[in-house]
């Protein structure tokens, strides 16, 4: 805060804009930066769709996933040693009724890949902190995969998407396309949207999965401030924040849609809580303070109870230390970690503290499907500039259901940058002056075009008529 009777520096408020401005795609390197996370993740998204198949195990597609994004944010941005880049969201692939965030460990039993099967593929990537996030859904065997060699998809046509799958998942690539174009400043509020995405699901006879995100994106933050709900209870509705769209602001549209309820698992996806700092000093001392019941009087014990007590501590201390170096404020696997049985102790702790946030793994009821689409949308002065994600295949679905509100359908239909409209002409009495004026010109264009032409005959006429005395004077009629 400024002292009374000192006026605040210029130079301040000058570097807070430029701060502000270098950390939005009001700067045309930010949006450099956001378009190459954009580009390293659909091309990673395009390997992935074409790698899923019959009696692939999930694992391996994450494992793939994960090393194909860190191999091409690798050869990025190489000058720039102090920018920050990796991946922003662990590749994630929930089969069927698992609704999102499943990154099996290593440890853990293997999930088989089936024809047939409802895939979600859930990816990111950010560049000098800037995010670039992607979700898409494929059915294995039915949905049209990509092929590299050709750069194109290749759809079979005889094995079509039919009913419930077909209908979550026009829902929700639809209920997405809809609110990207929602975004546009000064139009629409957040509660709008998420009236939009229900009007949708009603459609086709589905549910959004209850009380799920859309974030705004900012640099470092993939969950923004801003937020789009889908589905809210009355509770939720009435706590969340109302709120408009700006130029220059980006978000990450995410919608999941159900049939039934939702079931809970268990968790391995994480990120570090941005907001709290946190001090190992402080943590070790109230660390001592919870573990005191272990210091037993009894000689015999008290050794043991000091052993086990620092190992909790050195694998707490030592998990934290590698996640927030390695992934800052990024969401991780633990299955990126070479020990498994460290990190699963370590990230105990962390949770435990309010340290870490989990993603959840959330399930349907057996027999049900999810399904998921996201991108990636930075809005701009001339239009919405949507980065991730890949259109549908609709040739590849068939149902029954189908989009009637006029409403509705216009706005999937309108484009993501309008088109600028055209100027109404005039009708006062000027333009009828200017009209008037400009039908005297066309007259005396005509009359001049005529005057060219009797010239253009008299200069065909043979110069022997004429006596060679006379030239001068015919040459002095033209002229005049």
């Amino acid at each position: 805060m400024a002292e009374k009777g000192r006026p605040v520096s210029r130079s301040s408020i000058s570097s807070d804009d430029e701060k502000s401005v270098m950390e939005t795609p009001a700067s045309d390197l930010v949006v450099t930066k956001y378009a190459m996370a954009a580009d390293i993740v659909n091309a990673v998204l395009k390997e992935l769709m074409s790698a899923i198949k019959d009696g692939v195990e999930v694992g391996e597609i994450c494992d793939l996933g994960d090393r194909l994004m860190s191999e091409r944010i690798a050869k990025v941005f190489k000058k720039e040693k102090d920018a920050l880049k990796g991946i922003a969201m662990p590749t994630c692939i929930s089969i069927n009724n698992c609704v999102c965030h499943f990154s099996p460990l290593r440890s853990d039993p293997p999930v088989i890949i089936r024809d047939g099967q409802m895939v979600k593929i859930d990816l990111g990537a950010h560049i000098d902190g800037f995010i670039a996030t992607t979700a898409h859904t494929i059915v294995v065997g039915a949905s049209s995969v990509w092929l590299p060699s050709l750069a194109c998809c290749f759809s079979d046509s005889e094995n079509k998407i039919k009913g419930r799958r077909a209908n979550v998942m026009l829902a929700a690539y639809n209920a997405m396309e809809a609110a990207i174009r929602m975004l546009r400043p000064g139009l629409y509020k957040n509660m709008e949207i998420t009236d939009m995405i229900d009007k949708i699901a009603n459609i086709y006879q589905v549910k959004p999965v209850e009380n799920m995100l859309s974030h705004e994106l900012r640099k470092n933050k993939i969950d923004g401030e801003k937020q789009i709900i889908q589905n809210p209870g009355e509770k939720q509705r009435s706590e969340m924040t109302k709120c408009s769209f700006e130029k220059f602001e980006v978000y990450a549209i995410d919608i999941l849609m159900r049939k039934t309820r939702i079931l809970d698992s268990r968790t391995t996806v994480y990120k570090k809580v941005d907001d709290l700092v946190y001090s190992l000093k402080v943590k070790a001392s109230r660390y001592v303070e919870q573990f005191s019941f272990l210091f037993q009087p009894d000689p015999c014990s008290k050794s043991l109870s000091f052993k086990c007590f620092f190992f909790f501590f050195f694998c707490f201390r030592m998990f934290l230390s590698a996640a927030v170096n390695k992934y800052g404020l990024m969401p991780f696997t633990l299955r990126s970690f070479e020990d498994e049985k460290l990190a699963k102790m370590g990230v105990v702790e962390c949770e435990r503290h309010n340290l870490m946030r989990p993603y959840q793994v959330l399930y349907e009821r057996d027999g049900e499907f999810v399904a998921q689409f996201k991108s990636t949308v930075l809005i701009m002065p001339n239009g919405l500039l949507k980065i991730t994600g890949f259109p549908l295949d609709m040739n590849m679905l068939e149902s029954d259901m189908k989009i009637e509100d006029q409403l509705i359908t216009s706005l999937l239909n309108s484009s993501l940058k309008p088109k600028k409209a055209k100027k109404k002409p005039k009708t006062d009495k000027k333009d009828e002056a200017d009209g008037a004026q400009k039908k005297d010109d066309v007259i005396e264009k005509q009359a001049h075009v005529e005057t060219q032409n009797v010239d253009m005959k008299t200069q065909n006429m043979d110069k022997k008529s004429v006596p060679s005395n006379e030239r001068d004077g015919v040459k002095a009629v033209r002229k005049n």
